[in-house]
């Protein structure tokens, strides 16, 4: 079939366009939010096609994936269609809730004709989607290999926007990451970082938006993983670290305590306890590959990419019918 959604999140879209539909990718001229088209830092199938947004009219789209509400408007405008009506249509939150936690209420709370498809069951929790139909897809992972080394006693971290973000991506909580061990943050947005926190250059390096191909082999050289998010729905840099056979040390906060197993590392809500565990890897080679291949296991056992890609092809099926 033929799915028409926007490129939103780069990491999610990779795996869900492994299926065996068509992709259709709204692009507008000067490829914003509304029309950003194919990505240029992942690697994605022949299959993702870019189509112009004046031409969609023409395209025998059969549902569309929405991710934001901006996006039923632009449904209506360029396809004079209704979604959920004359549209088969499903809601991807990738969020967690926001503002009023738990009292959030999801946008489409309490209507009946678009299914709300929740990333985690952390999200379908603590949004108040009132009589919505809700269902959790879990995250699936394209699966880069086990590719770690651990060969350099450094700490790693994946964290986008971490300057405007603030306390939500744990930001604050680096200066203390750096005292325990040299630390190399990637992610998109890292200018200002140093300054905003008063980290040291030569103990915090930072590697601004790097293709994820070139980040993944360099994750992979680095002895830990860290996950210094407060809130967040989950992190798929996370995943990938655990794909990759990463041992993991991360904030015991939202859907974090159900995807990384005792084994695969180590989960606190104290930052003095995870600081003692980047240590501990650091100094212990051996403790960290065991936990890197516990947190490689449960990771290709609960997001493996079939899974995935089988749980959106029944939700597909049951729209459209």
């Amino acid at each position: 079939m033929k799915v028409l959604l926007w490129h939103v999140h780069g990491s999610w879209t990779t795996a869900f366009v492994q299926g065996r539909h068509e992709y259709l990718l709204p692009v507008t001229p000067d490829r914003g939010p509304d029309g950003l088209g194919r990505a240029r830092t992942w690697d994605w199938p022949a299959s993702v096609r870019d189509v112009p947004a004046d031409r969609l009219r023409a395209e025998d789209v059969d549902v569309v994936v929405l991710q934001r509400m901006r996006d039923l408007e632009l449904v209506r405008e360029w396809l004079g269609r209704e979604p959920g009506r004359d549209l088969p249509a499903v809601f991807l939150e990738h969020n967690a809730p926001d503002g009023a936690v738990p009292a959030t209420r999801h946008p489409l709370a309490d209507q009946r004709d678009i299914p709300i498809a929740h990333v985690t069951h952390f999200n379908q929790l603590f949004y108040d989607n009132g009589s919505a139909p809700t269902t959790v897809i879990e995250h699936g992972i394209v699966d880069p290999g086990e590719r770690y080394t651990g060969e350099l006693a450094r700490a790693a971290v994946v964290v986008n926007e971490p300057v405007r973000r603030g306390r939500t991506t744990g930001g604050d909580l680096l200066p203390g990451l750096a005292a325990a061990a040299p630390v190399d943050v990637f992610g998109m947005g890292l200018t200002g970082l140093h300054e905003r926190y008063g980290l040291d250059p030569s103990r915090v390096a930072l590697h601004d938006d790097p293709p994820q191909a070139a980040m993944h082999a360099e994750l992979a050289r680095r002895r830990v993983y860290v996950h210094p998010v407060r809130w967040t729905s989950l992190g798929l840099s996370l995943l990938e670290a655990m794909h990759l056979g990463m041992p993991v040390v991360a904030l015991a906060t939202t859907e974090a305590v159900e995807a990384v197993p005792a084994e695969a590392g180590v989960l606190s809500t104290r930052p003095d306890r995870l600081w003692a565990a980047v240590r501990e890897y650091l100094h212990d080679e051996d403790a960290a590959r065991l936990a890197g291949k516990a947190a490689r296991a449960a990771a290709l056992d609960r997001y493996g990419l079939a899974r995935f890609l089988a749980d959106w092809d029944e939700l597909l099926r049951e729209v459209t019918r």
